[in-house]
């Protein structure tokens, strides 16, 4: 698939979105099949971290200081690679269990390959200093089986955006435009946060956009191979930011969590990975803000001989991440902290460290504290004073804040009610 650059920096990010608000069914993002084969050596299968040339930037920089919530199926901070980097998070999705609680290993997966130690020969994080705060929300599995908060991705993000964490990670996709989520987005760049999102990996089925990632205000990840060229699978549109590397990626099998599979990682690792990258480059200068942080990764990308100067591509945004190039030889500038190069306008100007969290004890491992009570929909939407459940018609602890199993529909208000099928898959 051609990866020349097809629209000018000067043309508009995005159009218009629609100002429907509609809740979409979220999947996450990794391919292959569920009977893929065990593998012994993860580590083995990490062929972007030689190409990356992680143990030269280890030696500058590991992702120190730097928080990534995790917005996904939970994360399991018991697995050998985990211990010691998950701090306290949240369960939005209404079900029985915490956020440590991780039915498919999916959001496990990409914690690790965010922040994995690499103990007892597991996933190797590209930062692995890095801490990881968990939210736990549902995919349309857990929709289909149980009745589920119909508003907790919203509700994630805000909460995301009011902790502790420098980067959002949301390795989930919708084909369904959502204006509460939407205002979450834009809340958490508010709050200075970077919100990186999966553009989805059905290029070959409709190549629908895909939400968060198609937000102005999110990043949107693509996935690229081992040659540098983006992969079939992963969505293309002038929404495209950013890719970073995917493809023959290993993963958790499932929630028993006794193996790791081979798999394609799909936009879903691609995201994980552009968001280790801004780890790295905040901790290496934790002073700068995240449009700062942004703007580098954007300027120090890698490019085809191909690229135009001065132009974006559609199939890999700015280019394929490379910490290396901006850590150990200082490629990129700055610029602007206060303005944003995603949206061009005055936005989160707010350094690395400058948030305050709502947790518990954010510096305490998740496991070591008591569970918090889940939250009702009384976050504020960003500007207008308004309470997120009163937007949205009502609070997530409310009947019609639920999505019940089996019919998995919900009904959201935006001027007038839209029943739509809900439906979350890995990006």
């Amino acid at each position: 698939m051609s990866q020349v650059p097809k629209r000018s920096t000067s043309t508009a990010r995005r159009g218009l979105l629609c100002a429907v608000a509609a809740a979409g069914a979220w999947a996450v993002g990794i391919s292959g099949s569920a009977t893929a084969a065990t593998i012994t050596d993860p580590q083995s299968k990490q062929w972007y971290l030689n190409a990356m040339r992680a143990d030269e930037i280890w030696k500058t920089a590991t992702g120190e200081g730097i928080k990534v919530a995790v917005i996904d199926s939970g994360v399991n901070p018991s697995t050998p690679s985990l211990k010691g980097q998950v701090l306290k998070g949240k369960d939005l999705t209404g079900v029985k269990g915490e956020e440590t609680d991780d039915l498919t290993g999916h959001g496990t997966t990409m914690a690790e390959i965010i922040a994995g130690t690499g103990a007892g020969g597991g996933i190797k994080g590209l930062a692995p200093e890095t801490k990881i705060i968990p939210y736990r929300v549902s995919d349309t599995e857990l929709q289909n089986t149980e009745k589920v908060n119909g508003f907790d991705m919203q509700e994630a993000i805000r909460a995301a955006a009011d902790s502790d964490a420098q980067i959002i990670n949301v390795s989930m996709s919708s084909d369904y435009y959502n204006s509460a989520v939407r205002d979450a987005v834009e809340y958490a760049q508010s709050k200075g946060k970077l919100l990186f999102a999966g553009v989805g990996n059905g290029a070959k089925k409709g190549n629908k956009p895909q939400y968060p990632a198609s937000y102005p205000e999110a990043v949107a990840v693509a996935a690229s191979g081992p040659d540098g060229k983006v992969a079939d699978y992963s969505q293309h549109g002038d929404f495209v930011d950013i890719a970073a590397p995917s493809g023959a990626l290993p993963r958790w099998c499932d929630e028993t969590f006794k193996a790791y599979c081979d798999g394609d990682g799909g936009t879903s690792s691609a995201t994980a990975l552009a968001s280790a990258t801004a780890a790295l480059i905040w901790s290496k200068h934790p002073e700068w803000t995240g449009n700062q942080v942004l703007r580098v990764m954007f300027e120090s990308a890698s490019r085809g001989d191909d690229w135009k100067p001065g132009s974006v591509s559609n199939y890999l945004g700015h280019g394929v991440v490379r910490p290396n190039a901006h850590i150990t030889r200082g490629l990129g500038k700055p610029g602007d902290p206060n303005v944003s190069p995603l949206t061009k306008e005055k936005v989160g100007g707010v350094p690395g460290a400058g948030a305050s969290s709502d947790a518990t004890d954010p510096s305490a491992p998740a496991s070591s504290q008591a569970p918090q009570a889940k939250p009702g929909g009384d976050a504020v939407v960003a500007g207008s004073g308004k309470k997120a459940g009163a937007e949205a018609g009502a609070g997530s602890n409310s009947q019609s804040g639920l999505i019940i199993g089996g019919a998995a529909v919900v009904v959201v208000l935006a001027g007038a009610a839209f029943a739509v099928l809900r439906r979350r898959r890995s990006a």
